[in-house]
């Protein structure tokens, strides 16, 4: 079930009122049978798969606190096991399979195994990494194998985070289920409104940048330069206000309820650094990363021929999670080498002439240095092929001419103008909005203006803003990127 949809808009109300009539003794046995119609609503016979994770992890939990010495890793091992093979199968077998069968044409042999038709589960990925964190967390200690059954198939079920996150830790969510949560105003209008919010960015941003990406993307023939720099950089807040868009939907909507999940974007494209980057962007994969495979190989506290190895895997790594393409992997393999180049210079102009410049132009041009090395990585995540991705960087670092004069020929292809200019604003008027809603001082001066004045603003604001979505929900509605994942 997607969030942008007019099922989900009859789901949502129909499960948050119920929830809250219900016994609390009920209240996880409804979430969960509402979470398995949540995602059963696009493909149902996947529901086994899941199943067959949630009865192995459990059982896996409970034998994992139990045991002692080597059996506690071998069951350990069973369960990552258990689902990596099912990730594993579904995401990547026929990837693997066309790798073998180009290695075997090599010596001139025919591979004997063939590809499968089959439709990777939606979510796959993030509830993967989501039931692989509580066994760990179990076998570390830091966890409590959790007795009941259904409050652990919540955990992992729950509709909220089921498709894309964020990827929560046992510890932040097995508890919260058998809290009582009473009927909260406050909580449910916040919760609303960052819903709300996220429909914004989803429904009046992303999916109207998307009508400029997919005609260069899609058909990348015959543009210049300038166009594919327009395109890729429309692509970069394309992917984030889509997914960011997804996380306010999912934290907004658990809120309601009562449940607070983590927050998954920090705005990203306002980070000085790499690192700051990936401190801000999708920031539940990135500390899994961090904590289960980053530190586990030495992280930072290693020699740098080991430091660089790491960083490299571990992006690399991000990159197959994201998709089994090798272009997802040099998206991954990039963001390495900028996160090695930043440690060999510290990722800062340390001369006297750089530090005398005027901090905020100094703040602005490293925010853009990140940001243009990010849409460069951007191009290889969202090309269909390495050969499209490999064109279209070439074109974008050599035709000067066409994005010195302007030379767009995207306005040959029922994209006016017009379309392009108002893509720019609305990305100029999320950004400032979004470092308003920073600002607490800022924020504090908005509350002083007098409740009246306030309230009658954001209802016109919240209408607008309806009937916006409402025209683009009809218009330009399209599913989430990171389905795919």
């Amino acid at each position: 079930m997607l969030f942008n949809s007019l099922q989900f808009f009859l789901f949502f109300p129909i499960v948050t009122v119920l929830y809250f009539v219900l016994p609390h003794k009920y209240r996880w046995a409804w979430l969960l049978a509402a979470s398995c119609y949540f995602y059963m609503a696009l493909i149902p016979i996947y529901i086994l798969i899941l199943g067959f994770t949630i009865v192995v992890d459990y059982f896996a939990g409970v034998w994992i606190e139990k045991a002692k010495g080597r059996n506690k890793k071998w069951l350990l091992i069973c369960s990552l096991i258990a689902n990596i093979g099912v990730l594993a199968f579904f995401k990547y077998y026929n990837f693997l399979n066309d790798n073998l069968t180009e290695l075997l044409g090599f010596a001139n042999m025919q591979n004997p195994m063939f590809n499968l038709s089959i439709i990777l589960p939606v979510g796959l990925s993030f509830h993967t990494f989501q039931a692989m964190s509580y066994t760990i967390e179990v076998y570390r200690g830091k966890q409590k194998a959790e007795q009941h059954f259904g409050i652990y198939a919540l955990y992992v079920m729950f509709y909220s985070q089921l498709v894309a996150g964020p990827i929560e830790r046992p510890q932040n969510m097995l508890h919260q289920f058998k809290r009582k949560h009473n009927i909260d105003w406050v909580r449910i209008v916040a919760g609303l409104k960052q819903m709300l919010w996220g429909l914004f960015k989803k429904v009046l941003i992303a999916d109207r940048l998307a009508e400029v990406v997919d005609t260069v993307y899609n058909s990348p023939g015959g543009f210049t330069g300038a166009d594919y720099w327009i395109a890729s950089i429309f692509f970069a807040f394309q992917i984030y206000y889509d997914f960011s868009g997804y996380s306010d939907i999912a934290i907004g909507s658990a809120r309601v309820m009562g449940f607070d999940l983590m927050t998954n974007f920090n705005r990203p494209y306002a980070a000085r650094t790499l690192s700051e980057f990936w401190s801000r962007w999708h920031i539940s994969l990135s500390t899994w990363f961090k904590d289960y495979v980053y530190i586990p190989l030495g992280g930072n506290r290693v020699k740098p021929g080991r430091l660089y190895f790491n960083l490299l895997f571990v992006f690399m790594l991000s990159g197959l999670w994201h998709g089994a393409s090798w272009t997802f992997v040099m998206w991954g393999f990039m963001h390495g080498v900028y996160l090695i180049m930043a440690q060999v210079r510290d990722n800062r102009m340390t001369s006297s002439g750089w530090k005398s410049i005027n901090k905020h132009l100094r703040y602005s041009l490293n925010v853009s240095w990140i940001f243009i090395l990010s849409v460069l990585a951007w191009v290889f995540f969202r090309a269909a092929s390495w050969d499209i991705s490999v064109s279209i960087l070439n074109s974008m670092l050599t035709d000067w001419e066409s994005i010195v004069s302007g030379n767009i020929h995207l306005i040959n292809y029922d994209i006016p103008l017009r379309e392009i200019l108002i893509c720019f604003f609305l990305i100029a008027f999320t950004i400032f909005l979004e470092w308003v809603f920073d600002k607490d001082k800022l924020m504090a001066v908005v509350h002083r203006i007098p409740f009246g004045w306030r309230l009658t603003a954001q209802i016109t604001v919240l209408v607008l803003v309806l009937i916006d979505i409402s025209y683009a929900y009809y218009t330009k509605s399209s599913s989430f990127i990171y389905f795919q994942f």
